[in-house]
């Protein structure tokens, strides 16, 4: 087993075991960890023995997943179908202090399954404002406005520490302003900095003033501010981020095989090396091992001190509970009732 600091590359494998190729690159040292995603899944004991058997390749690798809630919801048999992030102020009939309870016991139920099988942590919680102008984020915002998002998220986010959990917020500095995907288009938010920093930019803010570890910065141009989408933009992921808004959490960049990133940098290695450059501690490629293959040869590593430390800071603790082990805590069965009732509430 390899003991060696990770690197600054988040990887994904094509199947529910380790083949010889998964095995090289998880254990190459500009690897930094293992995104989890459905075709990945097939039951908790499987997905248990799948991180057991990549902790023991090399330990130090972190493992994600997206475990959001509604559509975006990776581990689903054999974990509670979490309800969409809308759903939860739609359910309280707009009563936020209520909203913010019932946030806090989604973010712990969340945070607690997915401890108990192994994995650090969830790509979460959605930060951007529900404008009903995108359908990529749609129902997984909050809410539509900048302070309901701000409380509830906030709230989420200490429901996620208690069970063990550090929480990455998205997509900064926000995604709900404009009609494209940037999963298939590069979008462009034509709103002024000012007016970003008096809505988007505040659950940000918020969350950042209460600890938020980490943040996953949009690929959207905002030329008010820079002709670089955010993930790759010096301004907005140091000046802005890390000067202005006093982050020092770490900073994840979106999926690089994007459209929208690949728009900017066909070349794979090109788009690994200008995020970097513009602040990412680490990036994301997902579903293309030949850019995978590029972006470990163009990061060769090791990180510098300060980014390692950051991405250290994303583990979580060993002594969580096993999930069967869980499920009979009394505290996790009144979370997973009140997440059954949220969910058929609003279908």
């Amino acid at each position: 087993m390899s003991t060696s600091s990770p690197g600054q590359v988040f990887i994904t494998i094509a199947g529910t075991c380790l083949t010889a190729e998964d095995q090289d690159r998880l254990q190459h040292p500009a690897t930094a960890g293992l995104v989890l995603f459905a075709h990945n899944y097939v039951s908790p004991d499987q997905i248990t023995d799948l991180i057991r058997q990549v902790r023991a390749l090399r330990s130090p690798l972190l493992i994600a997943t997206d475990q959001e809630g509604g559509r975006v919801q990776r581990l689903r048999a054999g974990f509670t179908r979490l309800p969409a992030a809308a759903t939860i102020l739609q359910y309280c009939l707009q009563d936020q202090q209520q909203a913010c309870q019932i946030a806090r016991t989604l973010g712990w139920l969340m945070a607690a399954e997915l401890r108990s099988v192994g994995i650090d942590f969830s790509f979460a919680p959605v930060l951007d404002i529900q404008y009903s102008l995108n359908d990529v984020i749609g129902d997984r915002a909050f809410a539509p406005d900048h302070n309901t998002v701000a409380c509830l998220a906030q709230a989420w986010m200490q429901g996620a520490r208690e069970a063990g959990m550090i929480s990455v917020g998205k997509h900064f500095p926000g995604h709900g302003g404009v009609t494209l995907d940037s999963h298939t288009a590069l979008p462009t938010d034509q709103r002024p900095l000012s007016t970003l920093r008096t809505t988007d930019l505040r659950p940000f803010q918020r969350l950042i003033r209460h600890g938020l570890a980490a943040i996953m910065p949009a690929h959207i141009r905002y030329p008010s501010c820079d002709h670089q989408p955010a993930g790759f933009s010096h301004i907005w992921l140091q000046t802005i981020l890390r000067q202005d808004m006093q982050f020092r959490g770490a900073i994840l960049s979106d999926d690089l095989n994007m459209q929208a990133a690949i728009t900017c940098y066909p070349d794979p290695a090109e788009r690994a090396q200008a995020a970097c450059a513009a602040g990412c501690d680490a990036v994301l490629i997902c579903h293309n091992p030949t850019a995978t293959d590029a972006i470990l040869a163009a990061l060769p590593g090791p990180p510098a001190p300060e980014t390692t430390q950051r991405l250290q800071r994303l583990r979580g603790p060993s002594d969580a509970y096993d999930l069967h082990t869980l499920q009979q805590q009394p505290r996790w069965q009144a979370a997973a009732q009140l997440a059954h009732t949220l969910r058929e509430s609003t279908t």
